[in-house]
C-alpha cells in the first residue's frame, strides 16, 4: 500500500514537472515598434503575434511593445541588429543607414494609388536587390506592411511651397525626407515620435509630416488641425527579423514566421487603404482642417531632389525611377 502511495506521488510530481519544462521551452520573442495603441502598426503586430503562436503550435510566444518603450525607430533597427529585440516594423527609409540605397524609396511623388506602391514593393527587381543586402547587416526582411502616403499637419493652412518657408517642420532622420523638405522650403527638425505631440504644442515646431494612419494614432491633428493632403511620399513598413534570431530558427519555423508576418502584413494593407476616409472624417468632426493643397507647385519645388539624388546614386536611383514609371504604366490613376 505504501508503495503504491509513492507511486502515484511520484507521477504527480513527474507530471508538474514535465509540465514545467513544457512551459520552459516555450521561446519569448520581442517586437519593439512606435506607433500608439490604437495604431494599425500595433493591431498588425498583435496579429502577428497570435499567429506566430498559431504556426508554430505555441513554441513561440511574441510579446509586443508599442509607442517607442524599448527606444524610437533608429534605436530598434540597432538592437535589431545587436539581437536585443526580435523584430520590428518601420518606414523603409528608416533602414536607409545600414542599406544607404535605400534612400532613394523616399523620393516624392513616385506613386500616385495603393496599388501602384503594392506592386512596386512585391514585384521590383531593384528594390528586392536592396532587401537581399539587409541580412549582411544583421536583420532581414520578412514581408512590407502599411503605413500610407505622408501629408503634413500644420498649425496654419499649408496650400503651397511659399507658405513652408520659415517655417519648421518635424520628420524622421532620413537623408532624402530631408532634401525634400528642405526643397519644399521648410527648415527640417528631427525628433523620436513620441515627442511630436509635445513639441508642435510648445510651439518648437510648425508641424509634421506622417502617413494619416499616424497621424490620427497619435492625435496630432489636436495641436496642428490643418491635414494637408500633401501624398508627398508613398511609405508603407518593412518588418524585420534579427538575424541573429533568424539563425536560431529552424527551417520549418523560419517558414511559419514569414508566413505570420505576410498574413499579417495583408491585413495591415487592407486595414489602412479601407480607414483613410473614415480617418480623416473622424478628424474633421473632432475640429480639424483637411486641406487639399496645390500639389503641382509641389511637385516643381521638389524636382531638385531628384537631381540630387542622381548625383549620390546614379545608376540607382534610374533603375528605381525606370521600375515605377513601369508599375504606373500598368496601374494607371486617373487625376481628379
Amino acid at each position: 500500500m505504501k508503495t503504491t502511495k509513492q507511486l502515484v506521488r511520484f507521477a504527480i510530481v513527474l507530471a508538474g514537472t514535465s509540465f514545467a519544462v513544457g512551459a520552459y521551452a516555450q521561446t519569448v520573442l520581442k517586437f519593439s515598434h512606435t506607433d500608439q495603441q490604437q495604431g494599425a502598426r500595433q493591431a498588425g503586430a498583435q496579429i502577428f503575434a497570435k499567429k506566430v503562436a498559431e504556426y508554430t503550435q505555441n513554441r513561440y510566444k511574441v510579446n509586443v511593445f508599442c509607442c517607442g518603450q524599448l527606444g524610437n525607430d533608429p534605436k530598434n533597427i540597432e538592437q535589431l541588429v545587436a539581437g536585443g529585440i526580435d523584430f520590428t516594423v518601420s518606414s523603409t527609409g528608416s533602414y536607409a543607414p545600414h542599406v544607404d540605397t535605400l534612400n532613394l524609396t523616399m523620393m516624392p511623388f513616385m506613386f500616385d494609388s495603393y496599388e501602384q506602391g503594392w506592386k512596386f514593393y512585391d514585384e521590383s527587381k531593384w528594390l528586392k536587390a536592396q532587401f537581399d543586402k539587409a541580412p549582411a547587416k544583421g536583420f532581414r526582411f520578412l514581408a512590407t506592411w502599411e503605413a500610407g502616403f505622408r501629408c503634413m499637419t500644420t498649425k496654419e493652412q499649408l496650400k503651397t511651397p511659399a507658405d513652408a518657408k520659415g517655417k519648421k517642420l518635424r520628420t524622421f532622420p532620413n537623408e532624402m525626407m530631408r532634401w525634400m523638405l528642405e526643397d519644399m522650403g521648410f527648415g527640417v527638425q528631427i525628433m523620436p515620435l513620441p515627442e511630436v505631440y509635445l513639441a508642435i504644442q510648445q510651439g518648437a515646431v510648425f508641424g509634421q509630416e506622417n502617413p494619416i494612419d499616424t497621424i490620427y494614432s497619435n492625435k496630432f491633428y489636436e495641436v496642428a488641425p490643418y491635414v494637408g493632403l500633401t501624398r508627398h511620399n508613398y511609405s508603407p513598413l518593412p518588418m524585420a527579423i534579427s538575424e541573429k534570431t533568424w539563425a536560431k530558427l529552424s527551417p520549418e519555423d523560419q517558414k511559419a514566421i514569414v508566413k505570420a508576418a505576410k498574413d499579417a502584413g495583408d491585413w495591415n494593407r487592407a486595414e489602412v487603404k479601407a480607414n483613410e476616409e473614415k480617418q480623416l472624417a473622424e478628424m474633421a468632426s473632432k475640429g480639424a482642417k483637411i486641406i487639399t493643397p496645390d500639389v503641382n507647385a509641389f511637385r516643381d519645388a521638389v524636382k531638385p531632389t531628384y537631381e540630387k539624388a542622381k548625383a549620390k546614386w546614379g545608376s540607382d536611383t534610374d533603375a528605381i525611377l525606370a521600375d515605377a514609371a513601369a508599375v504606373r504604366k500598368a496601374l494607371p490613376v486617373t487625376k481628379k
